[in-house]
């Protein structure tokens, strides 16, 4: 089992920067992808952003390109994202989600396996 923890989400007005963070615990997720998803009130949930397990592969949503940045630290067992340029519709809850089958980057939700509780980030216009 995999433990997921998300942290780093506030408040923030639009154009601003916030980073969030994924520590995993249970086990070391160097073999596992991660992504990162968001749900915002009233719409389903979506693909943000994801990386393989070597963090040599990326994707990212279009609506984030350019503005979000996946990255991962094997050795610290967490995953994290830069989100800079925010704007009022990237206010969402943020879940990290882990899967065993690293080699590739999934945008897919029912690849994952393994889910944080979410964090929530705001934007104001």
């Amino acid at each position: 089992q995999v433990q997921l923890v998300e942290s780093g989400g506030g408040m923030v007005q639009a154009g601003g920067s916030l980073r969030l963070s994924c520590a995993a615990s249970g086990r070391t997720i160097s073999s596992y992808r991660m992504g990162w998803f968001r749900q915002a009130p009233g719409k389903e949930r979506e693909f943000v952003a994801g990386i393989n397990w070597s963090g040599g592969s990326t994707a990212y949503a279009d609506s984030v390109k350019g503005r979000f940045t996946i990255s991962r630290d094997n050795a610290k067992n967490t995953v994290d994202l830069q989100m800079n340029s925010l704007k009022p519709e990237d206010t969402a809850v943020y879940y990290c989600a882990a899967d065993l089958g690293g080699r590739y980057v999934s945008t897919r939700d029912y690849d994952y396996d393994y889910w944080g509780q979410g964090t929530q980030v705001t934007v104001s216009s």
